[in-house]
């Protein structure tokens, strides 16, 4: 018989990788430095909507384009910032089959074609290929917010619980409430600066020692399995990147965000204005460059006196469902709204304000109900230099992925492509 390994040490190691991503909680790294000198950076940030729109009350006619369009009764709360943001109608993900995917696909275009494991996979989301080339010397590479909804892991309606996605189409983690986000960028940590380290040093350790056992391991494996292996090392080599980053910024101390540390047990439209003021210091404070955050749809319903259940709302038909979906589309206009006003409050160094460099989107993968065909797509700010004020129809069938690779390259990422992208949006191109 041959001297294998032994399997159960093993699966004890792999068991200990398992609970590794653990680590995103501890060390997504988000010291706030002082820009390079020049211009203020660039800054994206995703605001996904998983149960889409009232498609009856939200886009504005098809017909109706230009500077010059009626604004729609769900958009109605945005009516200040109308010449702040553009809507873009007509994109949908031709790879994205799935109609209970309206979060897990949409910054991705739900190209299931990475890596060699079984079963679901996704593949990387446009956030994560703006923050590799975005996130400069900031603490956070990207910072992932998830409204605190329970029972949404996994595909289906609003799910999952992150909107990023990494290279190997896997899903980073976040952050559920406002006060552990807060608590990771801004909190002072009191944990003696001796004792993180040996922290770091003993997740090292965890680290070597199961990649001696992987490889080990992997002389006797078959070529499938060794490139399940391999995509095994690469979240390991991924945590390996993330501990580095983290000791890096050991004993420097984190801004002050210019805000208090937020209340437990706050859920829909209070979360989601805490929520958003996060991401603004975050911003403001250069902690990270690249965000993301998962509406909670299901509590911003309740928080706002309607009963109707989200998944129940999304099916709707003319009277209470549909009321209640119209209702969900005007706190979510007014959210927006006040976010754009704060955006547009911070002023950067050079006179600017944080809006003339931050790019935000609003959307989802679904339309409406089950319907795919028409994404609900929502562009302010002005980091990715795109037109605004505008209604743009492309036609039917574009790929989102081309409003997606039109940010990317507005916002000086370098990407020859995107997803299933077959060029940019030249509406949205300025000149």
């Amino acid at each position: 018989m041959p001297n294998y390994p032994d399997r159960r040490r093993f699966l004890r190691s792999a068991t200990t990788i398992l609970a590794l991503p653990a680590f995103e909680s501890l060390g997504p790294l988000q010291f706030a430095t002082a820009a390079a000198a020049g211009s203020p950076p660039k800054r994206l940030v995703c605001l996904g909507i998983g149960y889409g729109v009232t498609a009856e009350t939200w886009f504005p006619r098809i017909d109706d384009v230009g500077s010059d369009y009626t604004l729609p009764e769900g958009l109605a709360p945005l009516a200040r910032h109308r010449n702040h943001f553009s809507i873009v109608q007509g994109c949908a993900h031709r790879r994205a089959s799935d109609p209970h995917g309206g979060s897990t696909f949409w910054l991705t275009g739900g190209a299931a074609d990475g890596g060699a494991a079984t079963g679901f996979q996704n593949s990387v989301s446009m956030d994560q290929v703006a923050a590799e080339q975005l996130a400069g010397a900031t603490r956070f590479s990207s910072l992932h917010l998830n409204g605190c909804e329970p029972g949404l892991a996994g595909p289906g309606h609003g799910a999952g619980l992150s909107l990023a996605w990494d290279r190997r189409g896997k899903p980073l983690a976040g952050f559920d409430t406002p006060l552990a986000a807060f608590h990771q960028l801004f909190a002072t940590d009191t944990v003696p600066l001796e004792q993180r380290q040996w922290s770091i040093r003993q997740k090292r350790s965890v680290l070597d020692s199961v990649l001696e056992e992987a490889r080990s391991l992997e002389s006797h494996l078959n070529r499938a399995d060794r490139d399940k292996l391999d995509e095994y090392l690469g979240g390991i080599r991924d945590i390996e990147n993330r501990l580095a980053k983290e000791e890096r910024w050991l004993g420097k101390p984190k801004p002050d965000p210019q805000m208090s540390a937020p209340g437990e047990g706050l859920v829909g439209r209070d979360e989601i204005m805490l929520m958003y003021d996060l991401i603004v210091a975050a911003l403001r404070t250069d902690s990270t460059r690249v965000a993301t955050f998962r509406q909670p749809i299901q509590h911003l319903l309740k928080s706002i006196g309607v009963t109707v259940a989200a998944h129940d709302m999304s099916h709707y038909h003319p009277g209470e469902r549909m009321e209640a979906s119209k209702q969900r589309d005007r706190a979510n206009s007014e959210l927006l709204a006040a976010l754009i006003d704060k955006l547009l409050a911070v002023r950067e160094p050079d006179g600017s304000s944080l809006f003339d460099h931050t790019t935000v989107v609003f959307g989802s993968t679904l339309r409406s109900i089950h319907y795919l065909d028409n994404a609900p797509t929502l562009i302010t700010g002005g980091g990715a230099g795109t037109t605004l004020g505008q209604h743009i129809v492309m036609p039917k069938g574009t790929p989102l992925c081309n409003v997606w690779l039109t940010l990317l390259r507005g916002m000086g990422v370098t990407a020859p492509s995107f997803g299933d992208s077959t060029g940019t949006i030249r509406p949205l191109q300025v000149g």
